[in-house]
């Protein structure tokens, strides 16, 4: 996040990614539902997002063949996955509602948060996000309720724009990272409820990292809309009131954190699971807030070390997207701990590529891919891994031209050959080449761990596939220098060759 810009003067916002995995999602539906209608997975709901939906139709599909090789884990449920794509729709499958369900606020449709059941598993691993969704819409009408009975202004400007929010956009990766764990540990019917619960939990956290990332960051644009805190500042009618907006938006994230932590509270589960997700939870929330900090304090204090650009996009990106979900599935479904730990040092690699990948693309990729302006985290001065090692292999060599171009990395007049002299200084010092081939091991690290598991086969393909596309695909070749900018000596390293797959940002 930018320490120096406003909400007023910075560009379309680009810090916290929520860019999807890849340019394609892991499919969470039989390949028997390819001929179903699709339905856009950030599309606008166009009905109110807390009635009932139709549930989804369809069958089961074949088990998963693909086991690893050592353990082993009991069997329960079927429908491993093996086509389509995750969608947020209109025919997301919904949880039964109880009879006798009438009006009155907008919960009244729904089972109250109280009601817990049994989930068609079939049905979910179908459509993951949009069995996530309908949860949230569930747990979210409840806390809507205790909002409105507080009182009514606080309920329309705070408690509905964190209920809008959860439920508007992103991909619901992390809830899919848990469920997919939870089934690959063998997990079914009887931890189904919870774990949806628990990826509601993760998605009203998110919201919460979100909001508070655009507030510290300055970004108008949240998803191509206003950012929470942009709308507030037009709440008091008259001229924004950006002073408003910004601390009305902060206790918006701070609503989302305390929903998230009473929905884990409510989860039902024994007392040794409980025990264990309430662990891994604590250990989130607070790796969070430290990548978090992490980041801040980079900027703030120069702090331009290979190490400490690692450590936090370990602990914004790895841990807390990746590596804490599947540890979060795991433990509800009472995963053996050498499982455990296989599946979560796959998650820390595989999420520690797909920050690198983010890096990269945010210098070199194109923006009608990526989402963002060209750039834009070089003109910020984004304390990335890939511009520390392009400074420390830059100062090792002796090369001060090198180290005289990345200078402008954090100036936000930074011209278009500026953008260009810097990309190349990049390609130059072998900093591009040495980040990629540490992606690529990293997801090739991530392959490894879990070849060393035996994992259920109702979710072995499925935590295989997210993964992959969590490491991503090598990044695009760089954009074509402009006129004057500095050509790569002889013995740099060579580019990544045209062609190659780019990846996305959806914000």
């Amino acid at each position: 996040m930018r320490l120096t810009r406003t909400a007023a003067s910075a560009p379309a916002d680009h810090r916290r990614s929520e860019r999807p995995f890849g340019d394609t999602q892991p499919p969470d539906g039989p390949v028997e539902a390819a001929d179903r209608p699709r339905h856009s997975p950030d599309g606008p709901d166009t009905h109110d997002p807390y009635a009932a939906a139709a549930p989804p139709h369809g069958g089961p599909g074949a088990a998963d063949h693909a086991r690893a090789q050592d353990g082993s884990r009991r069997d329960t449920g079927t429908g491993a996955v093996r086509g389509g794509r995750d969608r947020e729709s209109p025919h997301s499958p919904q949880p039964r509602h109880p009879a006798g369900s009438g009006p009155g606020h907008p919960g009244d449709d729904v089972p109250h948060a109280g009601q817990h059941h049994h989930p068609d598993v079939r049905a979910v691993d179908a459509d993951v996000a949009g069995a996530v969704l309908a949860t949230a819409r569930e747990v979210l009408s409840g806390h809507l309720a205790e909002a409105a009975a507080v009182d009514a202004v606080f309920s329309r400007d705070v408690a509905r724009r964190v209920a809008d929010f959860t439920l508007g956009g992103g991909k619901r990766a992390r809830p899919r990272f848990l469920w997919w764990a939870m089934r690959a540990c063998g997990g079914g019917a009887e931890t189904a409820d919870a774990a949806l619960r628990l990826g509601v939990a993760l998605e009203l956290i998110q919201t919460c990292a979100l909001v508070h990332d655009d507030v510290m960051d300055g970004s108008p644009l949240r998803r191509g809309r206003p950012a929470v805190h942009v709308e507030l500042a037009a709440l008091p009618g008259g001229a924004p009131d950006t002073a408003f907006g910004t601390s009305a938006a902060v206790l918006v994230g701070d609503l989302a954190l305390a929903w998230a932590d009473d929905t884990v509270a409510a989860l039902p589960l024994d007392a040794a699971t409980r025990g264990r997700v309430a662990a891994i939870w604590r250990a989130m929330r607070t790796e969070m807030v430290a990548g978090q900090y992490l980041d801040l304090h980079g900027q703030a204090a120069a702090n331009r070390t290979a190490a400490h650009a690692l450590r936090t996009a370990c602990l914004k990106s790895a841990l807390y997207s990746v590596e804490r979900p599947l540890a979060l599935g795991a433990a509800l479904a009472g995963a053996d701990d050498r499982t455990a730990a296989a599946l979560s040092a796959a998650g820390r690699s595989a999420g520690t590529a797909f920050q690198l990948r983010d890096d990269l693309l945010g210098a070199f990729g194109d923006p009608a891919v990526t989402g963002k302006p060209s750039g834009s985290d070089l003109r910020d001065g984004k304390p990335t891994y890939l511009v520390a090692v392009a400074r420390e292999r830059a100062e090792a060599a002796g090369d001060t031209a090198v180290l005289a171009v990345l200078d402008g990395v954090g100036d936000p007049d930074l011209t278009d050959e500026g953008l260009a002299r810097v990309r190349e200084a990049l390609t130059r010092s072998g900093a591009r080449a040495a980040v990629e081939q540490l992606a690529d091991r990293l997801a090739a690290e991530a392959e490894s761990r879990l070849d060393l598991v035996r994992l259920a086969p109702e979710g072995a393909r499925p935590v295989r596939l997210l993964l992959r596309e969590a490491a991503g695909a090598r990044t695009p070749p760089p954009v074509p220098p402009a006129s004057g900018a500095p050509r790569s000596t002889p013995g740099a390293r060579p580019d990544h060759p045209a062609g190659a797959p780019e990846g996305g940002t959806t914000r």
